[in-house]
């Protein structure tokens, strides 16, 4: 453009734009990329939070977090499955009975996010441990800590399906062809998800904000969760004091 002025010629908006056809610097081996790469499909950053803040007032008063499966307290099993997953952090929101759920989870490499407005409703723990996830996460996983039958495998699932859809669609996980849990958010949601209110959590997001959405079977452990002690106790569940 300077060679153009000096020469005396008109530079027009047109002309600058041609300019701009190709690029004007060519990619050479000796010079670094002009551009920062987008991560590939296959690395994009998934958090998980996992809900563990809860009352269990269904149960009648024990929690139910803390009841024991095989010998291991419900969080810890739901907690070790997240951490053996593709998941690149895994966020426990705690509330209820804080101490105790965190030394059940005690030597987990876990980042743990408090809660105190917990009694507020659901909205509250989601934007608690949201905030704690990484600047480059592109998603964040939902798990609920009552979720006995969940794996890592099934994590993974979601997790894929999640990638393979470059990073922009809900992914649920499905039982039967009905929507269950895990459910797995773009990052394009986070902001909606900061301006929620009481118990309300993010499914009325999924049905407004005409994101794709991906359904992903997992099997029954989808639909398997265990708010009332007949229910815990059917799946195998110890209910402690």
């Amino acid at each position: 453009v300077l060679d153009r002025l000096i020469a005396g010629l008109d530079v027009t908006a047109r002309d600058i734009a041609g300019m701009g056809v190709g690029g004007l610097l060519m990619e050479i081996p000796t010079r670094p990329q002009p551009r920062e790469p987008l991560p590939a499909k296959s690395q994009l950053k998934v958090g998980i939070v996992l809900l563990a803040a809860g009352r269990s007032s269904r149960m009648g008063g024990p929690n139910k977090l803390l009841a024991l499966f095989d010998g291991k307290p419900l969080v810890r099993r739901t907690a070790e499955r997240a951490l053996g997953s593709k998941a690149s952090r895994t966020v426990v929101v705690t509330g209820h009975q804080r101490e105790r759920v965190r030394a059940a989870l005690a030597g987990l490499d876990v980042t743990f996010a408090d809660n105190p407005d917990f009694t507020d409703g659901l909205s509250t723990s989601l934007k608690a441990g949201i905030a704690y996830l990484p600047e480059d996460s592109a998603g964040v996983m939902i798990a609920l800590g009552d979720m006995p039958d969940i794996t890592s495998d099934d994590l993974d699932s979601l997790i894929d399906a999640f990638r393979k859809g470059g990073g922009n669609a809900v992914v649920r996980a499905s039982h039967d062809g009905k929507r269950g849990n895990p459910v797995l958010l773009p990052r394009s949601l986070f902001p909606a998800i900061a301006h929620l209110e009481g118990d309300t959590g993010a499914r009325h997001l999924v049905e407004t904000e005409g994101l794709d959405v991906i359904d992903v079977e997992i099997g029954a452990a989808a639909s398997v969760d265990v708010d009332t002690r007949e229910a815990l106790e059917g799946a195998g569940g110890v209910l402690q004091d």
